[in-house]
């Protein structure tokens, strides 16, 4: 079965429209785009093109619900959640198919992230009904203080294409559980997952114009017309600095509440004390998640002179043993990057690297036919001031620096304007506390390659944004708190 035949059991030609107050629909001047597969480029699907116009009447539809749903019961709006994650559960399969078939990810991987994005469901329902304030006598006696939780009203969702259900339902969870309504604009590259799990959610419940999903290319268009608009209260955006700069810049205006999950340039450090197995599997799992192309993804290995060598023989070989295919193919372990720029992104950085003085253990090329791959890549002696140390790789190419002092790895990994995941391997506890202490990133990796937990908080500083995601504190990103003054009883 070809890839468009696929999609059709999978995702019907009425849920390839927009989604406005509960129902589907075709763009108003009847503009669409192409979904391509990555793996060939053949188109697989065309979706509807919204414009600025499509845009403000979504969020008419959201600003229309946004009452009626703040009112919702929590446990209501848990019990959807819930229901979508028994969904996602269910059709595990068709989701994990429709994400590989339009962003590359083998399948395998697919379920896991379907597996990992619908945990934020099942994580927010049980969080809808912890939402509250505190009661407290004022410290100088007499009076009372009462403060109160409120949803912040409705959002914009902005996601990104390497993460197509994770990146949505961490954002959605939070808000629903929280009572708010949202206009969501998926990537234009994997728009075909939101749209499934818009299908889902309806199956699961949710009124009509609590989640409205607004696929387009026009993205500026379309984010300049809702940020000008003084209804739309908080923006979420997960995806690249440079658009993330734009969008606090447009939020000024109308002082909207902003989180902003941005890029990355992660180090990956390895002490002359780590256990190299345990460092090699986790190098593996942080560099190759997502093909590399994760802000998370670890983006510089700094391994300590005394087993840099080693460390790298080690990487290069289970690096060079990954089957390259298609994602949807038996036994294969990485697929194509999203589009041919990104090939040329990443080749352009190895060839940079090699000419600075960089040595090629395996890798370095793309290899014949159609498609956007890139083969894994591991090189050695990289100069600390290569552009592949300071740009993000998104790809499947692992870079290695050394140093010699802990001062020196705490310093070469600082060294960069982003601030998102690091990971450090050491069996010492002493130099553990010190360097993740030292560390200026929102998530330190302790002798682990993954650091995504749905119960965790995610994000990070500097250049990579701010506002979390996940965890006890994602939901507070979606709530305001009026204080009650009280006079003594």
């Amino acid at each position: 079965m070809t890839g468009p035949d696929r999609l059709h059991s999978l995702l019907s030609p009425a849920h390839r429209d927009l989604l406005i107050a509960g129902r589907w629909r075709e763009a108003d001047d009847g503009r669409r785009f192409d979904v391509v597969d990555p793996a060939d480029g053949s188109v697989l699907a065309t979706v509807a093109d919204a414009s600025a116009g499509e845009a403000v009447e979504a969020l008419d539809a959201a600003v229309a619900a946004q009452a009626d749903w703040a009112a919702t019961a929590p446990r209501e709006r848990g019990e959807i959640l819930r229901r979508a994650w028994q969904l996602l559960h269910d059709r595990a399969d068709d989701v994990a198919l429709l994400m590989s078939l339009e962003m590359g990810k083998p399948v395998a991987e697919a379920r896991g992230e379907v597996a990992y994005g619908s945990e934020f469901f099942r994580w927010y329902a049980e969080e809808a009904v912890r939402v509250h304030g505190r009661w407290m006598q004022a410290p100088a006696g007499g009076s009372r203080l009462l403060t109160i939780k409120k949803p912040v009203g409705p959002c914009l969702f902005i996601t990104p294409w390497n993460f197509p259900l994770a990146m949505g339902t961490r954002k959605i969870g939070p808000a629903i559980a929280a009572g708010c309504t949202m206009v969501v604009k998926p990537a234009a590259s994997t728009p075909l997952t939101m749209l499934l799990l818009a299908v889902l959610l309806e199956e699961a419940g949710l009124p009509p114009g609590v989640l409205n999903v607004v696929t387009t290319t026009r993205d500026k268009e379309l984010s300049q017309t809702l940020q000008a608009d003084d209804r739309l209260r908080k923006v979420s955006f997960t995806g690249s600095t440079a658009a993330g700069r734009v969008l606090v810049r447009q939020s000024a205006d109308q002082l909207q509440r902003v989180s902003m999950e941005l890029g990355g340039n992660a180090p990956f450090l390895v002490f002359a004390d780590a256990d190299l197995d345990a460092a090699v599997d986790g190098a593996m799992v942080a560099k190759m998640r997502n093909m590399g192309e994760a802000c998370t993804s670890a983006n510089r290995f700094l391994v300590h002179a005394d087993v840099a060598e080693e460390f790298g023989r080690r990487l290069a070989a289970r690096m060079g043993a990954l089957k390259v295919g298609r994602g949807q193919d038996d036994g294969v372990d990485v697929g194509p990057l999203i589009d041919e720029r990104a090939v040329e992104s990443v080749s352009q950085l190895v060839t940079d690297a090699v000419h600075d003085g960089a040595r090629l253990l395996v890798g370095g090329d793309a290899p014949d036919g159609p498609g956007y791959f890139y083969n894994p890549t591991v090189l050695v002696d990289v100069p600390a001031e290569s552009a592949i140390n300071t740009q993000e790789i998104f790809g499947p190419v692992a870079p290695i620096t050394t140093f010699t002092t802990d001062e020196q790895a705490i310093a070469a990994a600082n060294d960069t304007e982003y601030g998102l995941a690091s990971y450090v391997y050491t069996r010492d506890l002493a130099r553990t506390l010190k360097v993740a202490e030292a560390l200026d990133f929102g998530m330190v990796g302790v002798n682990t390659g993954l650091v995504s937990n749905p119960a965790a908080p995610f994000g990070g500083m500097k250049a990579s944004g701010f506002g979390r995601e996940g965890g006890f504190e994602g939901i507070e990103e979606y709530l305001e708190t009026t204080y009650v003054a009280l006079p003594a009883p």
